[in-house]
Protein backbone atom coordinates (compact mmCIF):
# COMPACT_ATOMS: atom_id res chain seq x y z
CA UNK A 1 0.00 0.00 0.00
CA UNK A 2 1.35 3.49 -0.93
CA UNK A 3 2.22 5.82 1.68
CA UNK A 4 0.55 9.35 0.97
CA UNK A 5 2.47 11.97 -0.04
CA UNK A 6 2.38 15.19 2.11
CA UNK A 7 1.57 18.62 0.17
CA UNK A 8 4.44 20.83 0.64
CA UNK A 9 2.58 24.03 0.16
CA UNK A 10 -1.04 24.99 1.13
CA UNK A 11 -2.65 28.38 0.25
CA UNK A 12 -3.83 30.57 3.07
CA UNK A 13 -5.64 34.35 2.57
CA UNK A 14 -3.75 37.53 3.24
CA UNK A 15 -4.76 41.46 3.00
CA UNK A 16 -2.77 41.77 -0.34
CA UNK A 17 -1.05 45.24 0.55
CA UNK A 18 -3.17 46.87 3.52
CA UNK A 19 -6.69 47.56 3.90
CA UNK A 20 -6.58 51.10 2.23
CA UNK A 21 -6.18 49.02 -1.26
CA UNK A 22 -9.76 48.76 -2.27
CA UNK A 23 -11.14 47.22 -5.53
CA UNK A 24 -14.37 49.12 -5.41
CA UNK A 25 -15.24 49.50 -1.49
CA UNK A 26 -13.70 45.81 -0.78
CA UNK A 27 -10.53 45.14 0.70
CA UNK A 28 -8.10 43.50 -1.88
CA UNK A 29 -6.56 40.18 -0.68
CA UNK A 30 -4.82 37.37 -2.39
CA UNK A 31 -4.30 33.27 -1.56
CA UNK A 32 -0.82 32.61 -1.23
CA UNK A 33 1.13 29.67 -0.68
CA UNK A 34 3.44 28.78 2.32
CA UNK A 35 5.04 25.94 3.69
CA UNK A 36 3.00 23.61 4.65
CA UNK A 37 2.85 21.96 8.61
CA UNK A 38 0.89 20.36 10.64
CA UNK A 39 -0.32 23.85 12.49
CA UNK A 40 -1.17 24.56 16.00
CA UNK A 41 -3.49 26.81 17.43
CA UNK A 42 -2.50 30.49 17.04
CA UNK A 43 -1.28 29.44 14.36
CA UNK A 44 1.55 27.89 16.02
CA UNK A 45 4.01 26.19 13.54
CA UNK A 46 8.16 24.95 13.61
CA UNK A 47 9.15 28.84 13.31
CA UNK A 48 6.62 31.28 13.56
CA UNK A 49 4.32 31.13 17.14
CA UNK A 50 1.82 33.54 17.22
CA UNK A 51 1.03 34.66 20.76
CA UNK A 52 -1.95 37.31 20.65
CA UNK A 53 -1.89 39.22 23.50
CA UNK A 54 -2.53 43.00 24.14
CA UNK A 55 -0.17 44.77 26.60
CA UNK A 56 -2.18 47.92 26.53
CA UNK A 57 -5.70 46.28 27.50
CA UNK A 58 -4.31 43.41 29.19
CA UNK A 59 -6.66 40.53 26.41
CA UNK A 60 -5.65 37.92 25.44
CA UNK A 61 -7.26 36.63 22.48
CA UNK A 62 -8.73 33.02 22.21
CA UNK A 63 -6.21 31.70 19.03
CA UNK A 64 -7.94 29.59 16.33
CA UNK A 65 -7.73 25.88 15.99
CA UNK A 66 -5.92 24.97 12.52
CA UNK A 67 -7.66 21.78 10.78
CA UNK A 68 -5.20 19.19 9.81
CA UNK A 69 -6.30 19.20 6.42
CA UNK A 70 -5.38 22.50 3.90
CA UNK A 71 -8.62 24.42 3.75
CA UNK A 72 -8.36 28.06 4.19
CA UNK A 73 -10.56 29.12 7.20
CA UNK A 74 -10.51 32.51 5.56
CA UNK A 75 -11.28 32.35 1.92
CA UNK A 76 -12.82 35.89 0.63
CA UNK A 77 -13.21 37.28 4.00
CA UNK A 78 -15.23 40.85 4.03
CA UNK A 79 -13.89 43.64 5.29
CA UNK A 80 -15.44 43.42 8.57
CA UNK A 81 -13.57 40.03 9.34
CA UNK A 82 -10.48 41.82 7.99
CA UNK A 83 -10.68 44.56 10.40
CA UNK A 84 -12.48 43.28 13.20
CA UNK A 85 -11.60 39.14 13.16
CA UNK A 86 -7.98 39.22 15.36
CA UNK A 87 -8.02 35.52 14.49
CA UNK A 88 -7.25 36.92 10.48
CA UNK A 89 -5.30 39.22 11.92
CA UNK A 90 -3.05 36.24 13.11
CA UNK A 91 -3.18 34.45 10.21
CA UNK A 92 -2.27 37.28 8.02
CA UNK A 93 1.02 37.98 10.64
CA UNK A 94 1.81 34.45 10.06
CA UNK A 95 1.31 33.66 6.40
CA UNK A 96 3.89 37.05 5.29
CA UNK A 97 6.50 36.01 7.66
CA UNK A 98 6.56 32.20 6.44
CA UNK A 99 6.25 33.75 3.10
CA UNK A 100 9.33 35.69 3.73
CA UNK A 101 11.21 33.21 5.51
CA UNK A 102 10.98 30.76 2.67
CA UNK A 103 11.99 33.82 -0.22
CA UNK A 104 15.52 33.91 2.16
CA UNK A 105 15.95 30.04 2.96
CA UNK A 106 15.19 29.76 -1.57
CA UNK A 107 17.80 32.49 -1.71
CA UNK A 108 20.78 31.31 0.39
CA UNK A 109 20.01 27.47 -0.51
CA UNK A 110 19.87 26.71 3.17
CA UNK A 111 18.10 27.08 6.53
CA UNK A 112 18.08 30.63 7.84
CA UNK A 113 18.21 30.82 11.67
CA UNK A 114 16.59 33.34 14.13
CA UNK A 115 19.14 34.97 15.59
CA UNK A 116 18.08 33.92 19.53
CA UNK A 117 18.82 30.36 20.54
CA UNK A 118 15.14 29.44 19.89
CA UNK A 119 13.42 27.70 16.86
CA UNK A 120 10.57 29.57 17.01
CA UNK A 121 9.66 33.60 16.57
CA UNK A 122 6.65 35.18 18.93
CA UNK A 123 4.32 37.36 17.21
CA UNK A 124 2.00 39.79 18.85
CA UNK A 125 -0.93 40.77 16.14
CA UNK A 126 -1.82 43.26 18.29
CA UNK A 127 1.13 44.25 21.21
CA UNK A 128 -0.05 47.46 21.84
CA UNK A 129 -2.22 50.26 21.45
CA UNK A 130 0.60 52.63 19.38
CA UNK A 131 1.48 53.62 15.67
CA UNK A 132 4.87 51.78 15.87
CA UNK A 133 5.82 48.05 15.08
CA UNK A 134 9.31 46.28 16.03
CA UNK A 135 11.47 43.38 16.13
CA UNK A 136 12.97 42.53 19.45
CA UNK A 137 15.87 40.25 19.68
CA UNK A 138 15.70 40.08 23.52
CA UNK A 139 12.09 39.22 23.32
CA UNK A 140 12.57 36.61 20.34
CA UNK A 141 9.41 38.38 18.81
CA UNK A 142 7.82 40.67 16.19
CA UNK A 143 5.47 43.15 18.02
CA UNK A 144 2.44 45.12 15.80
CA UNK A 145 0.44 47.85 17.39
CA UNK A 146 -2.60 49.68 16.68
CA UNK A 147 -4.01 53.39 16.47
CA UNK A 148 -7.24 54.77 15.87
CA UNK A 149 -8.04 55.97 12.17
CA UNK A 150 -10.61 58.89 11.14
CA UNK A 151 -12.88 55.48 10.29
CA UNK A 152 -11.50 52.69 11.71
CA UNK A 153 -8.69 51.28 13.70
CA UNK A 154 -5.62 50.60 12.03
CA UNK A 155 -3.09 47.61 12.49
CA UNK A 156 0.37 47.51 11.33
CA UNK A 157 -0.35 43.95 11.64
CA UNK A 158 -2.30 44.29 8.15
CA UNK A 159 -0.16 45.87 6.65
CA UNK A 160 2.00 43.13 4.22
CA UNK A 161 5.07 46.26 4.04
CA UNK A 162 5.40 46.42 7.69
CA UNK A 163 4.91 42.76 8.50
CA UNK A 164 7.48 41.80 5.47
CA UNK A 165 9.74 44.28 6.83
CA UNK A 166 10.07 43.62 10.44
CA UNK A 167 10.41 39.99 9.38
CA UNK A 168 13.46 41.34 7.55
CA UNK A 169 15.12 42.67 10.76
CA UNK A 170 14.66 39.31 12.13
CA UNK A 171 16.16 37.29 9.11
CA UNK A 172 19.12 39.75 8.90
CA UNK A 173 19.59 39.61 12.55
CA UNK A 174 20.06 35.88 12.16
CA UNK A 175 22.49 36.21 9.40
CA UNK A 176 24.52 39.03 10.02
CA UNK A 177 24.05 39.73 14.07
CA UNK A 178 26.55 42.23 14.25
CA UNK A 179 25.11 44.55 11.72
CA UNK A 180 23.22 46.22 14.91
CA UNK A 181 26.48 46.78 16.90
CA UNK A 182 27.60 50.56 16.78
CA UNK A 183 30.18 51.04 13.41
CA UNK A 184 29.82 52.65 9.95
CA UNK A 185 26.96 54.90 9.79
CA UNK A 186 26.23 52.90 6.70
CA UNK A 187 25.79 49.74 8.66
CA UNK A 188 23.57 51.87 11.11
CA UNK A 189 21.77 52.63 7.81
CA UNK A 190 21.53 49.24 6.12
CA UNK A 191 18.90 47.22 7.96
CA UNK A 192 16.45 49.65 7.68
CA UNK A 193 17.22 50.17 3.36
CA UNK A 194 17.29 46.46 3.30
CA UNK A 195 14.44 45.40 5.17
CA UNK A 196 12.18 48.43 2.79
CA UNK A 197 13.88 46.62 -0.47
CA UNK A 198 12.46 43.50 0.74
CA UNK A 199 9.02 44.86 1.11
CA UNK A 200 9.10 46.81 -1.86
CA UNK A 201 10.12 43.58 -4.03
CA UNK A 202 8.30 41.05 -2.64
CA UNK A 203 4.71 42.49 -3.31
CA UNK A 204 5.51 42.01 -6.98
CA UNK A 205 5.38 38.55 -6.57
CA UNK A 206 1.66 38.59 -6.19
CA UNK A 207 0.70 39.20 -9.80
CA UNK A 208 -2.89 39.74 -9.70
CA UNK A 209 -2.46 42.48 -6.96
CA UNK A 210 0.04 44.07 -9.54
CA UNK A 211 -2.82 44.53 -12.21
CA UNK A 212 -4.88 45.26 -9.52
CA UNK A 213 -2.84 48.02 -8.01
CA UNK A 214 -1.72 49.67 -11.51
CA UNK A 215 -5.14 50.98 -11.92
CA UNK A 216 -4.07 53.33 -9.61
CA UNK A 217 -2.07 56.29 -8.73
CA UNK A 218 -0.79 57.80 -5.62
CA UNK A 219 -3.33 59.71 -5.21
CA UNK A 220 -6.48 57.94 -5.74
CA UNK A 221 -7.44 54.97 -8.49
CA UNK A 222 -7.29 55.89 -12.41
CA UNK A 223 -9.51 53.52 -14.05
CA UNK A 224 -7.74 52.56 -17.50
CA UNK A 225 -9.35 49.91 -19.74
CA UNK A 226 -9.13 46.64 -17.10
CA UNK A 227 -12.10 45.20 -18.85
CA UNK A 228 -10.14 44.80 -22.34
CA UNK A 229 -7.14 44.00 -20.01
CA UNK A 230 -5.18 46.80 -21.19
CA UNK A 231 -2.72 49.38 -19.57
CA UNK A 232 -2.12 52.70 -21.08
CA UNK A 233 1.76 53.14 -22.10
CA UNK A 234 1.90 56.60 -19.97
CA UNK A 235 0.68 54.55 -16.78
CA UNK A 236 4.29 52.21 -17.09
CA UNK A 237 6.62 54.54 -17.34
CA UNK A 238 9.47 55.02 -14.69
CA UNK A 239 8.06 58.65 -13.53
CA UNK A 240 4.41 57.50 -13.17
CA UNK A 241 5.53 54.01 -11.30
CA UNK A 242 7.72 55.74 -8.90
CA UNK A 243 3.85 57.40 -8.02
CA UNK A 244 2.33 54.07 -7.73
CA UNK A 245 1.14 52.32 -4.80
CA UNK A 246 3.59 49.83 -5.53
CA UNK A 247 6.26 51.69 -5.04
CA UNK A 248 5.34 53.49 -1.42
CA UNK A 249 5.41 51.93 1.87
CA UNK A 250 2.51 51.60 4.74
CA UNK A 251 0.04 53.73 2.65
CA UNK A 252 -3.01 52.94 4.63
CA UNK A 253 -0.66 54.53 8.36
CA UNK A 254 0.55 57.03 5.63
CA UNK A 255 -2.63 57.76 4.89
CA UNK A 256 -3.81 58.65 8.58
CA UNK A 257 -0.67 59.99 10.34
CA UNK A 258 -0.56 63.83 10.46
CA UNK A 259 2.95 63.99 10.33
CA UNK A 260 3.87 61.76 7.00
CA UNK A 261 3.61 63.81 3.87
CA UNK A 262 1.27 62.48 0.90
CA UNK A 263 -0.06 58.73 1.27
CA UNK A 264 2.55 56.10 2.24
CA UNK A 265 5.35 56.66 5.11
CA UNK A 266 8.20 56.27 2.80
CA UNK A 267 8.53 56.74 -1.19
CA UNK A 268 12.48 56.45 -1.69
CA UNK A 269 12.30 55.76 -4.93
CA UNK A 270 11.48 59.57 -5.80
CA UNK A 271 14.71 60.68 -4.19
CA UNK A 272 16.16 62.39 -7.47
CA UNK A 273 20.01 61.25 -7.77
CA UNK A 274 22.92 62.73 -6.52
CA UNK A 275 26.81 61.45 -5.99
CA UNK A 276 26.62 64.41 -2.85
CA UNK A 277 24.21 62.39 -0.53
CA UNK A 278 26.80 61.06 1.87
CA UNK A 279 29.17 63.74 2.54
CA UNK A 280 27.70 65.46 5.38
CA UNK A 281 29.09 68.36 4.39
CA UNK A 282 26.37 68.75 1.15
CA UNK A 283 23.38 66.54 3.01
CA UNK A 284 24.15 66.63 6.45
CA UNK A 285 20.44 65.10 7.02
CA UNK A 286 21.64 62.05 5.35
CA UNK A 287 24.06 61.17 8.17
CA UNK A 288 21.23 60.43 9.95
CA UNK A 289 20.85 56.30 9.59
CA UNK A 290 17.21 55.93 9.11
CA UNK A 291 17.39 58.80 5.74
CA UNK A 292 20.28 57.38 5.11
CA UNK A 293 18.95 54.13 4.76
CA UNK A 294 16.67 55.84 2.01
CA UNK A 295 19.62 56.24 -0.32
CA UNK A 296 20.05 52.41 -0.65
CA UNK A 297 16.79 51.68 -1.32
CA UNK A 298 16.51 54.65 -3.96
CA UNK A 299 19.32 52.71 -5.26
CA UNK A 300 18.04 49.41 -5.30
CA UNK A 301 14.24 50.37 -6.72
CA UNK A 302 15.66 52.97 -9.71
CA UNK A 303 17.67 50.05 -10.54
CA UNK A 304 14.26 47.59 -10.60
CA UNK A 305 12.48 50.33 -12.75
CA UNK A 306 14.72 50.29 -15.29
CA UNK A 307 15.23 47.17 -15.64
CA UNK A 308 11.07 46.63 -16.06
CA UNK A 309 10.46 49.56 -18.14
CA UNK A 310 12.76 48.32 -20.45
CA UNK A 311 11.78 44.80 -20.53
CA UNK A 312 8.03 46.36 -21.38
CA UNK A 313 10.02 48.28 -24.28
CA UNK A 314 10.63 45.18 -26.00
CA UNK A 315 7.28 44.03 -26.15
CA UNK A 316 5.32 46.05 -28.87
CA UNK A 317 2.59 48.76 -28.13
CA UNK A 318 -0.87 47.71 -29.19
CA UNK A 319 -2.24 50.97 -31.21
CA UNK A 320 1.12 52.87 -29.98
CA UNK A 321 -0.43 53.42 -26.84
CA UNK A 322 -1.42 49.83 -25.19
CA UNK A 323 0.20 47.48 -22.88
CA UNK A 324 -1.21 44.07 -21.81
CA UNK A 325 -1.42 44.28 -18.19
CA UNK A 326 -1.17 40.75 -17.98
CA UNK A 327 2.35 40.76 -19.28
CA UNK A 328 3.25 44.26 -17.50
CA UNK A 329 2.64 42.13 -13.91
CA UNK A 330 4.36 39.01 -15.36
CA UNK A 331 7.49 41.48 -16.57
CA UNK A 332 7.19 42.84 -12.80
CA UNK A 333 7.29 39.98 -11.30
CA UNK A 334 10.08 38.68 -13.05
CA UNK A 335 12.38 40.93 -12.42
CA UNK A 336 11.65 41.59 -9.08
CA UNK A 337 11.71 37.84 -8.30
CA UNK A 338 15.36 38.14 -9.63
CA UNK A 339 16.05 41.33 -7.94
CA UNK A 340 14.99 39.68 -4.99
CA UNK A 341 17.34 36.80 -5.26
CA UNK A 342 20.40 38.54 -6.12
CA UNK A 343 19.96 40.77 -2.92
CA UNK A 344 19.23 38.01 -0.40
CA UNK A 345 22.17 36.09 -1.39
CA UNK A 346 24.50 39.43 -1.37
CA UNK A 347 24.35 39.09 2.70
CA UNK A 348 26.73 35.73 2.18
CA UNK A 349 28.88 38.05 0.66
CA UNK A 350 29.01 41.08 2.54
CA UNK A 351 31.42 41.86 5.65
CA UNK A 352 30.26 40.58 9.10
CA UNK A 353 31.16 44.24 10.53
CA UNK A 354 31.52 47.61 9.47
CA UNK A 355 29.53 47.31 6.48
CA UNK A 356 29.48 50.28 3.61
CA UNK A 357 26.94 50.61 1.06
CA UNK A 358 29.95 50.03 -1.49
CA UNK A 359 29.89 46.57 0.24
CA UNK A 360 26.66 45.46 -0.23
CA UNK A 361 27.03 46.97 -4.18
CA UNK A 362 30.02 44.95 -4.42
CA UNK A 363 28.43 41.51 -3.10
CA UNK A 364 25.37 42.13 -5.31
CA UNK A 365 27.73 41.99 -8.08
CA UNK A 366 30.20 39.58 -6.95
CA UNK A 367 26.61 36.70 -5.61
CA UNK A 368 25.19 37.18 -9.06
CA UNK A 369 28.62 36.59 -11.01
CA UNK A 370 29.48 33.50 -9.06
CA UNK A 371 25.84 31.93 -10.39
CA UNK A 372 25.17 33.59 -13.59
CA UNK A 373 28.29 34.83 -15.21
CA UNK A 374 26.31 35.91 -18.50
CA UNK A 375 24.55 39.26 -17.58
CA UNK A 376 23.76 39.80 -21.49
CA UNK A 377 20.04 38.96 -21.10
CA UNK A 378 18.55 41.75 -19.09
CA UNK A 379 21.83 43.60 -17.51
CA UNK A 380 20.70 43.45 -13.98
CA UNK A 381 24.49 43.99 -12.65
CA UNK A 382 25.15 46.89 -15.09
CA UNK A 383 21.85 48.53 -14.82
CA UNK A 384 22.77 48.19 -10.17
CA UNK A 385 26.13 49.43 -10.90
CA UNK A 386 24.60 52.54 -12.96
CA UNK A 387 22.11 52.76 -10.13
CA UNK A 388 24.00 52.91 -7.18
CA UNK A 389 26.87 55.16 -9.18
CA UNK A 390 23.83 57.79 -9.58
CA UNK A 391 23.71 57.82 -6.16
CA UNK A 392 27.05 58.23 -5.23
CA UNK A 393 28.01 54.92 -3.98
CA UNK A 394 31.02 53.01 -5.98
CA UNK A 395 31.79 49.66 -5.27
CA UNK A 396 34.11 49.04 -2.83
CA UNK A 397 36.42 46.87 -5.08
CA UNK A 398 38.63 48.16 -6.92
CA UNK A 399 39.95 47.12 -10.60
CA UNK A 400 41.31 43.80 -10.74
CA UNK A 401 41.55 40.95 -12.75
CA UNK A 402 37.78 40.10 -13.04
CA UNK A 403 36.01 40.19 -15.70
CA UNK A 404 33.97 42.90 -14.44
CA UNK A 405 33.62 45.96 -12.57
CA UNK A 406 33.04 45.80 -8.84
CA UNK A 407 33.51 42.65 -8.36
CA UNK A 408 35.24 41.04 -5.28
CA UNK A 409 38.50 39.89 -6.35
CA UNK A 410 39.93 37.14 -4.88
CA UNK A 411 42.54 36.39 -2.26
CA UNK A 412 45.89 37.54 -3.42
CA UNK A 413 48.01 35.22 -1.75
CA UNK A 414 47.97 31.19 -1.75
CA UNK A 415 45.95 29.53 1.25
CA UNK A 416 47.88 26.92 3.59
CA UNK A 417 45.35 23.77 3.53
CA UNK A 418 47.66 20.79 4.15
CA UNK A 419 46.98 19.88 7.88
CA UNK A 420 42.84 20.62 7.49
CA UNK A 421 40.19 17.95 6.41
CA UNK A 422 38.05 19.31 3.79
CA UNK A 423 34.84 17.74 5.02
CA UNK A 424 34.94 19.03 8.44
CA UNK A 425 35.75 22.73 7.55
CA UNK A 426 32.05 22.73 5.69
CA UNK A 427 30.53 22.18 9.25
CA UNK A 428 33.00 21.90 11.93
CA UNK A 429 33.41 25.77 13.58
CA UNK A 430 36.89 24.66 15.34
CA UNK A 431 38.09 23.06 11.61
CA UNK A 432 37.03 26.50 10.40
CA UNK A 433 38.94 27.89 13.43
CA UNK A 434 41.98 26.48 12.70
CA UNK A 435 41.66 27.29 9.22
CA UNK A 436 41.73 30.91 10.02
CA UNK A 437 44.62 30.19 12.90
CA UNK A 438 46.64 29.08 9.91
CA UNK A 439 46.37 31.25 7.37
CA UNK A 440 45.87 34.90 9.90
CA UNK A 441 48.75 36.12 8.24
CA UNK A 442 47.30 35.87 4.70
CA UNK A 443 44.15 37.10 6.04
CA UNK A 444 45.51 40.37 7.91
CA UNK A 445 44.32 39.46 10.77
CA UNK A 446 45.55 40.98 14.36
CA UNK A 447 47.65 38.13 16.55
CA UNK A 448 46.77 40.95 19.63
CA UNK A 449 42.92 40.77 19.56
CA UNK A 450 40.45 38.16 20.08
CA UNK A 451 39.48 36.13 17.06
CA UNK A 452 35.92 33.65 16.94
CA UNK A 453 34.44 31.79 13.89
CA UNK A 454 30.79 33.22 14.47
CA UNK A 455 28.88 31.15 11.91
CA UNK A 456 29.48 28.38 9.32
CA UNK A 457 27.00 27.59 6.78
CA UNK A 458 26.83 25.28 4.19
CA UNK A 459 24.96 26.59 1.15
CA UNK A 460 23.89 24.75 -2.17
CA UNK A 461 22.34 27.60 -5.43
CA UNK A 462 20.89 26.89 -8.45
CA UNK A 463 22.01 28.47 -11.49
CA UNK A 464 18.98 30.42 -13.23
CA UNK A 465 19.78 29.57 -16.40
CA UNK A 466 21.96 25.73 -16.91
CA UNK A 467 20.12 24.28 -13.35
CA UNK A 468 23.28 22.83 -12.05
CA UNK A 469 23.91 23.41 -8.10
CA UNK A 470 26.55 25.90 -7.09
CA UNK A 471 28.08 24.76 -3.28
CA UNK A 472 29.41 27.00 -1.25
CA UNK A 473 30.85 27.37 2.44
CA UNK A 474 30.42 31.08 3.91
CA UNK A 475 32.53 31.36 7.75
CA UNK A 476 31.72 34.63 9.76
CA UNK A 477 35.25 35.41 11.79
CA UNK A 478 35.12 38.50 13.98
CA UNK A 479 38.29 40.32 15.81
CA UNK A 480 37.84 42.33 18.94
CA UNK A 481 39.74 43.90 21.25
CA UNK A 482 38.52 46.32 24.43
CA UNK A 483 40.62 48.64 25.78
CA UNK A 484 40.79 52.19 27.27
CA UNK A 485 40.70 55.91 24.87
CA UNK A 486 43.97 56.60 26.28
CA UNK A 487 45.37 53.75 24.65
CA UNK A 488 43.96 54.02 21.16
CA UNK A 489 47.54 56.30 20.05
CA UNK A 490 49.62 53.44 20.60
CA UNK A 491 47.94 51.35 18.09
CA UNK A 492 47.62 54.65 15.62
CA UNK A 493 43.82 55.28 16.42
CA UNK A 494 43.26 58.88 16.83
CA UNK A 495 40.66 59.80 19.80
CA UNK A 496 37.70 62.14 19.11
CA UNK A 497 38.10 65.60 20.26
CA UNK A 498 36.32 65.82 23.76
CA UNK A 499 36.19 61.89 25.00
CA UNK A 500 37.28 60.99 28.14
CA UNK A 501 40.62 58.83 28.42
CA UNK A 502 38.77 56.60 30.39
CA UNK A 503 36.14 55.66 28.29
CA UNK A 504 35.57 52.39 27.23
CA UNK A 505 36.17 51.14 23.34
CA UNK A 506 35.98 48.06 22.12
CA UNK A 507 37.50 47.78 18.22
CA UNK A 508 35.96 45.92 15.79
CA UNK A 509 36.82 43.65 12.72
CA UNK A 510 35.96 40.97 10.48
CA UNK A 511 36.08 38.64 7.24
CA UNK A 512 33.34 36.65 5.59
CA UNK A 513 35.05 33.70 3.93
CA UNK A 514 33.60 32.46 1.00
CA UNK A 515 34.11 28.80 -0.29
CA UNK A 516 33.73 26.62 -3.44
CA UNK A 517 32.75 23.30 -3.37
CA UNK A 518 36.74 21.78 -2.81
CA UNK A 519 37.08 23.86 -0.08
CA UNK A 520 38.95 26.58 -1.61
CA UNK A 521 38.73 30.07 -0.54
CA UNK A 522 37.31 32.52 -3.24
CA UNK A 523 36.70 35.85 -1.12
CA UNK A 524 37.65 36.78 1.91
CA UNK A 525 35.24 40.25 2.19
CA UNK A 526 36.55 42.14 5.26
CA UNK A 527 37.87 45.17 7.27
CA UNK A 528 40.92 44.41 9.39
CA UNK A 529 40.55 45.44 12.81
CA UNK A 530 43.78 47.81 12.53
CA UNK A 531 43.13 49.61 10.09
CA UNK A 532 43.48 52.70 11.27
CA UNK A 533 41.96 55.35 9.50
CA UNK A 534 38.62 53.64 8.68
CA UNK A 535 38.52 53.25 13.19
CA UNK A 536 38.95 56.60 13.50
CA UNK A 537 36.87 57.50 10.90
CA UNK A 538 33.84 55.23 12.66
CA UNK A 539 34.65 56.14 16.07
CA UNK A 540 34.03 59.32 15.39
CA UNK A 541 30.85 59.19 13.92
CA UNK A 542 29.88 57.31 16.85
CA UNK A 543 31.27 59.97 19.25
CA UNK A 544 29.04 62.47 16.75
CA UNK A 545 25.82 60.63 17.49
CA UNK A 546 26.13 60.05 21.23
CA UNK A 547 26.82 56.29 20.95
CA UNK A 548 29.08 56.50 23.97
CA UNK A 549 26.80 58.37 26.37
CA UNK A 550 24.29 56.67 29.05
CA UNK A 551 21.85 54.82 27.94
CA UNK A 552 22.66 55.04 24.63
CA UNK A 553 22.75 50.92 23.74
CA UNK A 554 19.18 50.71 25.46
CA UNK A 555 18.22 53.33 22.98
CA UNK A 556 19.58 51.43 20.06
CA UNK A 557 17.30 48.43 20.51
CA UNK A 558 14.79 48.62 18.13
CA UNK A 559 11.79 48.77 20.22
CA UNK A 560 13.21 51.94 21.41
CA UNK A 561 14.72 53.68 18.21
CA UNK A 562 11.18 53.27 16.64
CA UNK A 563 9.55 55.04 19.23
CA UNK A 564 12.32 57.47 19.39
CA UNK A 565 11.47 58.25 15.74
CA UNK A 566 8.15 58.72 15.95
CA UNK A 567 7.83 61.20 18.72
CA UNK A 568 11.21 63.14 16.96
CA UNK A 569 13.53 63.03 20.14
CA UNK A 570 16.97 61.54 18.72
CA UNK A 571 19.63 62.04 16.55
CA UNK A 572 19.76 58.24 15.55
CA UNK A 573 16.18 57.13 15.13
CA UNK A 574 15.57 54.43 12.62
CA UNK A 575 11.68 54.14 11.88
CA UNK A 576 8.82 56.11 11.06
CA UNK A 577 6.29 53.71 12.04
Amino acid sequence: MAIPTLARTRKLTIVAQDPAVRVGEKILTSQVDVPAENLGSGPRGYRVHVVDYDATTRTLYKPFDYPEDSVDPFIDPTNDAILNNPNFHAQNVYVIIMRTLARFEFALGRRVSWSFPGHQLKVAPHAFADANAFYSARDEALMFGYFPGRQDTIFSCLSHDVVAHETTHALVDGLRGRYTDPASPDQAAFHEGFADVVALLSIFSLPDVVKTVLDWQADGPTLTPGEANFIRRQDVSPEALRRSLLLGLAEQMGQELSRVRGSALRRSVELTPSADYLDPTQFPEFAEPHRRGEILVAAMMNAFLTIWTQRLSTLGFIRGEWLSRDRVAEEAAEAADYLLTMAIRALDYTPPIHLEFGDFLSALLTADYEIRPDDSKYYFRRHLLESFQHYGIPPSSSAGQRPEAGLWQPPPQEMVYDRLRFHALSRDPDEMFRFVWENREALKLSDDAYIRVESLRPCLRIAPDDGFPLHETVAECIQLVDLEARELKTIGVRKPDGMPDNTKVTLRGGVALIFDEFGRLKFAVGTRLLNNERQTDWLQHLWDYGYFEPGASLRRRFSAMHRIRSLGQSRDPYEEW
